[in-house]
């Protein structure tokens, strides 16, 4: 109430629509996350595989999607995937609501790219005796991924997960290009029925910066977490 009386702006409906794009934005931060991860996970684990056959799809998904920008994908997703669909399924679609889904699969697919090469970095930063040790016990290829090195591979991209984190946050502002009712979009729709723009910017913008210094803070402790426990 506080904080409404010394930004009018943030009163009434316009108070509302902030809250509710702001909202949107960490779901589509954290469902976007939550593809990214296991999906970038799997594809460093594919990228390490000493089989080409398993490494050429892993390598050339990374290749092609981080050098696409963000923003054609998501146009792509919402406009041309549909297209393929029957008529009735991309009706209904469309009918409740494409954008926040098709924006979720434009950022994780998108994000997946850049988590593989975090971990897959945490990967070949094992010592090659961690997986000889493994070896040693009798543990499979994939047992001693599970239970010896994705461990260890995880603790080491912690800080830099966090940074992939940040920028996936400050890329859900995106997903305004295609009607997506993220906080952007509801700032672009204040300021356009108030003429206030200079004071929605603004109630944007420390919106924006709390959270990504959130992310920050998470990632220097992170960063000073992992050393204590890599030894």
């Amino acid at each position: 109430m506080q904080l409404a009386g010394a930004f009018p702006i943030l009163q009434g409906k316009y108070g509302d629509w902030f809250l509710s794009g702001f909202i949107e934005s960490l779901q589509l931060l954290g469902w976007a996350l939550l593809l990214a991860l296991p999906l970038g996970l799997l594809l460093a684990v594919g990228r390490s595989a000493t089989s080409r056959l398993a490494r050429a799809p892993a390598t050339a998904y990374v290749q092609f999607l981080r050098n696409i920008p963000v923003m054609v994908q998501l146009l792509f997703w919402y406009f041309a995937a549909p297209q393929l669909l029957p008529a009735f399924v991309r009706a209904a679609l469309y009918r409740h609501g494409a954008e926040f889904p098709c924006a979720v699969l434009a950022l994780g697919l998108y994000a997946a790219a850049f988590v593989s090469e975090d971990l897959l970095s945490g990967l070949r930063a094992i010592p090659r005796a961690q997986y000889e040790a493994a070896s040693a016990l009798g543990m499979g290829r994939w047992q001693s991924l599970r239970r010896v090195i994705l461990p260890q591979a995880l603790r080491n991209s912690l800080p830099a997960l966090a940074s992939q984190a940040l920028t996936l946050w400050k890329n859900t502002s995106l997903a305004t290009v295609i009607g997506a009712s993220e906080l952007m979009y509801q700032t672009q729709k204040v300021e356009t029925e108030s003429f206030r723009g200079a004071e929605a910017f603004a109630v944007a913008t420390v919106l924006y910066l709390a959270v990504s210094t959130l992310i920050t803070g998470l990632g220097v402790v992170a960063e000073r977490w992992r050393p204590v426990h890599a030894r």
